[in-house]
């Protein structure tokens, strides 16, 4: 086949099996990917950054090896986001004031990924700072939904969606604080996969990878890097090829001897799992939920039982929202005080607010946390999954900075809209976004699966049941498509 141009039609797991046949090498899928990305990307904006000449050195080196020692990927290219640096080549995290900084080394994830055969040719768009679920920045520009280009593909891993769906990537990285992972892939009709704190290191790197002023947090619970795709089977080979463990994580689990890809191939069935369709604390779009729905009872027609329930979340916003903003005050305050007038206002505002708290309200936030904790263990001794819309609303116009409101209710600050999918952040454990199905004007809806704890593999195997039921994983890559008239 080599350099065939259908190739990017084809899903990874079907590109590692020509590899491993070598029928095509890392440098034909890397012409290929290239060719795309002329031919698309003009029109969505996803991969502002491209390294295609570090890309095929490497790739010369990987076909220097016998195809058995070229790792798990096997010299597959892969795309990273824009917050994660990449030795030599250009990160600015859509910042204007990393607009020009260029890493001489990699964050540990890249370096986890490339030792296992993954091959690195371009940076995906973010919005700044990931802040916000609209991908848009000072330095890039919007990124804007394939399926339909005047509207959002969400965030903040915003260009990692849109070049799966676009043919521009077969695998790419993103990350999730407040659903950055599963949002995307909800708008764009790709799978997101949000996998439990420390199953892939995040935010550990070496001297050289990231300013100095640019602070980190290492072991937090909360912010998770996670692999994202066109299908199931294609997210749990990234996701193997991304955990391990790193001494800059503190909190970062060894790789056990278990395959994700053979849990996915495995398909075991869920018992009993729940629908809710707001998790009890955020409005959604009546046409969302119930498109929601109707994906749920595709697990009844799998013969699991599905009851309609949720944990107690009544506390999100609290605990969100105060931690939220003592960690955007510890990463970024020193660039609030230096370089206010680069900063977007919705960051300023984050870090702001820590200045408000006491160390009483941490002390609140974090006693409400560990009882938050408790109720979604008991919940899910009963349940083996929670079903609920990723987003709640469908793709909204790119202009619109986040969403405003829903029907009656108007949310109070701009990632209050992504509650449905923070709510889970808070319990650690594991979830994904799923194609659930199209609203009349043919936008894409994901649907949130949530797992137990540490429940990945049960977690990726119901979901892949689920996917060859629903049919939707090969109605991606799509050309981009203009506005609706």
């Amino acid at each position: 086949m080599r350099a065939d141009p259908s190739l990017v039609k084809k899903s990874a797991t079907e590109i590692l099996t020509l590899l491993k046949t070598g029928e095509v090498t890392p440098l034909d899928l890397l012409d290929v990917l290239e060719a795309r990305i002329q031919a698309v990307d003009g029109d969505v904006n996803a991969l502002p950054t491209l390294c295609f000449d570090r890309a095929r050195d490497h790739a010369k080196l990987a076909m220097e090896k016998p195809i058995t020692e070229r790792g798990m990927l096997m010299g597959m290219p892969v795309v990273i986001k824009d917050l994660d640096p990449v030795a030599g080549v250009r990160t600015t995290w859509g910042s204007p004031v990393y607009s020009d900084f260029v890493p001489t080394r990699s964050d540990c994830l890249v370096e986890i990924l490339e030792g296992n055969g993954g091959i690195v040719y371009a940076k995906t768009n973010t919005p700044e700072f990931g802040a916000g679920a609209n991908t848009f920045n000072e330095v890039f520009g919007p990124t804007v939904n394939p399926w339909d280009t005047s509207k959002s593909c969400a965030g903040s891993s915003g260009g990692s969606a849109v070049a799966l769906a676009t043919g521009q990537a077969w695998l790419a990285s993103g990350s999730d604080l407040g659903g950055s992972l599963r949002n995307p892939a909800s708008f764009c009709s790709v799978v997101g996969f949000r996998p439990s704190p420390g199953r892939v290191v995040h935010g550990a790197a070496g001297f050289g990878a990231y300013p100095p002023d640019l602070a980190g947090i290492p072991g937090q619970p909360f912010g998770v890097a996670g692999p994202m795709a066109r299908n199931v089977p294609d997210v749990a080979l990234m996701l193997d090829a991304m955990v391990g463990d790193h001494p800059g994580d503190p909190i970062s689990l060894p790789r056990g001897c278990e395959s994700y890809v053979e849990s996915v191939a495995a398909r075991k069935r869920p018992r009993k799992v729940a629908f809710s369709r707001d998790l009890g604390v955020t409005p959604v779009d009546n046409e969302v939920a119930g498109i929601c729905e109707t994906a749920a009872k595709r697990f009844e027609d799998m013969g699991c039982i599905v009851e309609e329930a949720h944990p107690d979340f009544t506390d999100v916003q609290d605990i969100f929202h105060t931690w939220r903003a003592m960690s955007f005050y510890v990463s970024k305050k020193k660039l609030l005080d230096t370089k206010r007038f680069a900063l977007k206002p919705e960051v300023i505002w984050n870090i702001e607010r820590a200045s408000e708290l006491t160390m009483d309200d941490f002390a609140r936030v974090e006693l409400a946390r560990g009882r938050y904790l408790a109720r979604a263990v008991e919940f899910f001794k009963d349940y083996d999954l929670l079903l609920c819309p990723a987003t709640i609303v469908p793709p909204f116009p790119v202009e619109h900075r986040y969403v405003e409101r829903v029907g009656d209710h108007e949310f109070s600050n701009y990632v209050e809209w992504l509650t449905i999918a923070y709510a889970i952040t808070l319990t650690g454990h594991p979830a994904m976004s799923v194609p659930a199905g199209f609203t009349a004007s043919g936008l894409p809806v994901g649907l949130q699966i949530v797992g137990g704890p540490r429940g990945e593999a049960d977690l990726l195997s119901a979901a892949n049941l689920y996917e060859k039921t629903a049919g939707y994983s090969n109605l991606v890559p799509l050309d981009p498509r203009p506005p609706q008239a």
